[in-house]
């Protein structure tokens, strides 16, 4: 049989309730101020166990840093580098704010102010990055038992911004590839095939089909720790990726167990240039001095520009797809709906012909 008490405290009368949990042991909740306040409690309490949903509150108690490492271990069989990636955001931005907090003090008003406060310094990807990290303790705290709802879920996000891709014609790639010298087939390579830098710098030998014009890409590499570590490409599927003749007639002639394109002095994998004085940006510096109109592109644009040649060259999107390793034509869509608007150019002259027939038959 529930009860509630009365007792004294230095700051006055406080009640306390005591009650039996759906296992049949005696509990007790102390520090009511009123009456009403210990019965509200004490029915909320009886209501959730008619429901079954009653949760101890030693649960709601537990930290979201004691559950953190929890959290982290379901992620285990992700890739390092995305590991790598959530752990450094959960040290960086997540456990400073949120680390000490019990659960079940953890409210929608508290998670949107912080948000609001980390995307006024930070990006949008960080941002998400970050939520997604804290809402997905909360998450398994309701599927275990700990919580009964995620109060984080819900909250208002800050939208990411899509830059406009910078795209390279054929005349300034021949520019960059004759700039970057000794690494000029490799600019080549990665602007013609799409292919991710991590995916290109695990190429090996055995990879390259010569007689069919033909590059298999079946793991990638990311830098995780200093280290390069070998995996799946980022979407998990292995794909074939064809070769304009030309770019394999400087590619560099390899034995099926050792990289086509190691570093020119260490031998190893290619660790991606300075962002600022590397010498892919040196490269880019050069062409601009010469000429005006050479856009600011990094080496992931080399990618955007693959893409946009193949366009060109007349490719489809589903082409297109295959040739960048999306999970979808849909993604290739969004990513690059601009390359494909002389396609609607193609619909309205094709529309305009059907009605001037129908108009005069």
């Amino acid at each position: 049989m529930a009860t509630i008490e009365p007792y004294e405290t230095a700051a006055g009368k406080r009640y306390r309730v005591r009650y039996r949990t759906p296992e049949r042991r005696q509990t007790t909740k102390r520090g009511f101020t009123s009456r009403r306040e210990a019965e509200s409690f004490l029915a909320t309490v009886e209501v959730s166990k008619l429901k079954g949903e009653y949760i101890a509150p030693s649960h709601g108690r537990r930290t979201v840093g004691e559950l953190a490492t929890d959290w982290l271990e379901l992620k285990s069989l992700s890739k390092p580098s995305y590991l790598a990636t959530l752990q450094g955001t959960m040290n960086l931005h997540v456990l400073p704010r949120w680390g000490r907090t019990p659960i079940a003090e953890v409210t929608t008003s508290s998670v949107q102010a912080w948000v609001n406060k980390l995307a006024a310094d930070r990006s949008a990807s960080v941002v998400k990055r970050a939520h997604g990290i804290l809402a997905g303790i909360l998450d398994m705290a309701v599927k275990d038992g700990k919580l009964n709802a995620n109060k984080a879920r819900g909250v208002t996000l800050p939208r990411k911004q899509r830059g406009a891709h910078a795209y390279l014609t054929w005349q300034q790639l021949i520019a960059l590839a004759d700039e970057s010298g000794q690494h000029g087939p490799f600019v080549l390579f990665l602007a013609t095939t799409g292919l991710r830098w991590g995916e290109a710098i695990a190429l090996y030998g055995r990879h390259i089909d010569r007689a069919r014009q033909r590059v298999t890409i079946e793991q990638a590499a990311t830098l995780v720790g200093g280290q390069h570590i070998i995996g799946t490409p980022k979407t998990n599927h292995m794909r074939t990726v064809p070769v304009a003749k030309a770019v394999l007639d400087k590619m560099p002639l390899t034995l099926p167990n050792v990289l086509v394109w190691p570093d020119p002095n260490t031998g190893q994998m290619r660790r991606h240039p300075n962002h600022d004085h590397g010498w892919f940006a040196e490269a880019v510096k050069r062409c601009q001095k010469a000429y005006p109109t050479f856009p600011r592109v990094t080496p992931h644009d080399l990618r955007h520009t693959a893409a946009s040649l193949a366009v060109s060259s007349g490719a489809n999107v589903k082409v297109v797809q295959r040739m960048l390793g999306h999970a979808s034509a849909a993604m290739t869509l969004d990513q690059y709906a601009d390359l494909f608007d002389h396609d609607l150019d193609t619909v309205s002259a094709a529309m305009d012909a059907q009605l001037e027939r129908a108009w005069t038959a």
